[in-house]
């Protein structure tokens, strides 16, 4: 009889996958059941069977307990697979390798953190459900609630850190101050979220490095998120030349430096000012934008080496100088002129 339930579970899978794929949702659902399915088929019969023998047959109440175990295993897979080709639907229906991906992520992030919450739960529920199919267990369940209090508070002390990223992964699917692909500096890295897990996220840092951060983190911890509302950047580029420098021309070296890159420059600001000064040298910011912070870098790179090597070649007196005055250290000349005699300064009346 197992045999033949087990045949016909197999057929009834093959059966629903040919029927199924060519629509996206019943094709992904029945290849997340077809496993579980085929195992709690021939367990329901065999359940059957078994209770359907007398009471006082030998080792009957072993095999039904047994069985009972694995039917209630089999339910918590089947509803963990079903929530996963959920999840599989979504991802899916919203990819994120797009030009404008901003909602497809923002999709992605919220099903990744509250499926893996709810598969948390299901999972908790299950194993205390096969637990309570024994008597031993269910005693032990009883008495540990009724003698609650300082064992109770130690238990739940323990379970902070998992409770704690459990609740923060709620809020990150809800508010969402990170998604799935954003860029982010977090603990002076810079990277990208690659993945969301029920309790940590790992961060891809530019290096190729991978950064694990707790969920709690981004709940309790100010951290930067350059693609929050879009992928637009403005970047920096500072340089220290001499007071005796031209600015109109740097500044059209700059426009034609940027006209050069279309492909990294956005076309929204291209800007040259003098940031500060000092007794040697004077500071200047560039600022220009790009669609996304890796192609800002680019440009950045690339208007800070030309801007040198148009200095260089155009105006290389004008790279930043140290001054000497050779007179330092030498007595002055002899003048002529009367020298007035001490005059006491004058001071401020008494108030």
């Amino acid at each position: 009889m197992l045999v033949v339930l087990g045949l016909f579970g197999r057929l009834i899978t093959a059966l629903t996958l040919r029927l199924a794929r060519n629509f996206l949702v019943t094709r992904e659902l029945s290849r997340s059941l077809e496993k579980p399915v085929r195992v709690l088929i021939p367990l329901l019969g065999v359940q059957a069977v078994w209770l359907s023998a007398p009471d006082d047959l030998m080792l009957i109440p072993l095999a039904r307990r047994l069985t009972g175990v694995l039917i209630v295993f089999g339910f918590t897979w089947l509803i963990l697979r079903a929530l996963r080709g959920i999840e599989q639907i979504i991802l899916l229906s919203n990819p994120v390798d797009i030009a404008d991906n901003l909602r497809a992520r923002r999709i992605q992030t919220q099903t990744r953190v509250l499926f893996r919450t709810i598969s948390f739960f299901v999972m908790t529920i299950g194993l205390a459900a096969i637990l309570m199919t024994f008597p031993a267990a269910r005693q032990f369940g009883t008495s540990l609630l009724a003698s609650a209090g300082l064992a109770g508070l130690a238990v739940g002390f323990a379970a902070r850190p998992v409770l704690a990223n459990l609740i923060a992964g709620v809020q990150l699917a809800i508010t969402q101050p990170i998604r799935l692909d954003d860029v982010v500096i977090v603990e002076n890295e810079w990277g990208r979220i690659e993945e969301i897990t029920g309790t940590y996220v790992i961060v891809r840092i530019w290096d190729d490095r991978r950064l694990v951060v707790p969920l709690q983190y981004f709940i309790e911890t100010p951290f930067q998120n350059w693609t929050r509302r879009s992928s637009s950047l403005i970047g920096t580029v500072f340089l220290w030349v001499d007071y005796s420098l031209p600015l109109e021309p740097l500044r059209e070296e700059l426009r034609r430096l940027c006209k050069e890159v279309p492909e990294l420059w956005d076309g929204r600001v291209c800007v040259l000012q003098v940031t500060d000064t000092s007794e040697k040298s004077i500071q200047l910011r560039a600022l220009v934008s790009s669609p996304d912070s890796s192609r800002n870098w680019d440009l950045r790179c690339h208007i800070r080496e030309n801007l040198i090597g148009f200095i260089q070649r155009q105006y290389p007196q004008a790279l930043p100088q140290l001054r000497a005055d050779l007179s330092v250290g030498q007595k002055p000349p002899k003048s002529d002129t009367h020298v007035p005699e001490h005059v006491e300064p004058e001071r401020q009346p008494p108030v």
